[in-house]
């Protein structure tokens, strides 16, 4: 007898989707960090030293998290071609999240600009803005998002499906491949909710 080969670990459903699942999770946590530190120019406004969380240097990057999440999460119940959008999404919103934050780390000051103009009262003010560490581990995490996505589509194609909604081979066919219905088979197929004569 034959031993059944071993799916490795970086193919299997359950790996996949929870790393895809805890990816979009490191995400979305990063952004509840501070992001964005910024100074002032001593005298030039009444405001202290501004740190800026994620969330609001990078709005859209708690919402693409949100939905990768969604997505990821979706994946696990999903059928094939409803897999392939799925995680298509997941994909989508990981490199989404990736060219946000990259724009941020390119110029703080700008992403910065709003949340400053909201404590300062005045738009325009010129600060000295510096990111933190959290930008960069929302990008590794991304990365590994968008790797368990492109995984997901690429093995996710011989996964088996199986749901409660998963219709069982009817007692007709099977009686079809065995040989003729009598009489006594049509009434078993009818208490079963069956119609014989489909």
């Amino acid at each position: 007898m034959s031993a059944k080969p071993t799916v490795p670990a970086w193919k299997r459903k359950s790996t996949l989707i929870l790393v895809a699942v805890l990816a979009a999770l490191a995400v979305f946590g990063t952004t509840t960090q501070t992001w964005i530190h910024v100074s002032f120019a001593q005298g030039q406004v009444q405001q202290a030293n501004l740190n800026i969380p994620g969330s609001k240097a990078a709005i859209a990057v708690s919402a693409l998290a949100l939905v990768a999440l969604a997505g990821a999460l979706a994946t696990s119940i999903a059928g094939r071609v409803s897999r392939i959008i799925t995680s298509a999404i997941v994909l989508l919103g990981a490199v989404g999240i990736i060219a946000v934050v990259l724009g941020l780390l390119a110029d703080p000051s700008a992403a910065a600009m709003a949340e400053v103009g909201k404590a300062t009262g005045v738009v325009g003010v010129a600060s000295n803005a510096t990111t933190t560490w959290f930008p960069v581990a929302a990008v590794a995490a991304s990365a590994v998002l968008a790797a368990a996505a492109a995984l997901i589509l690429w093995a996710g194609r011989g996964w088996n499906v199986r749901t409660k909604y998963d219709a069982a081979p009817s007692s007709a066919s099977q009686a079809a491949a065995s040989g003729p219905i009598d009489e006594i088979d049509s009434w078993d197929q009818l208490s079963r909710g069956d119609d014989p004569t489909a």
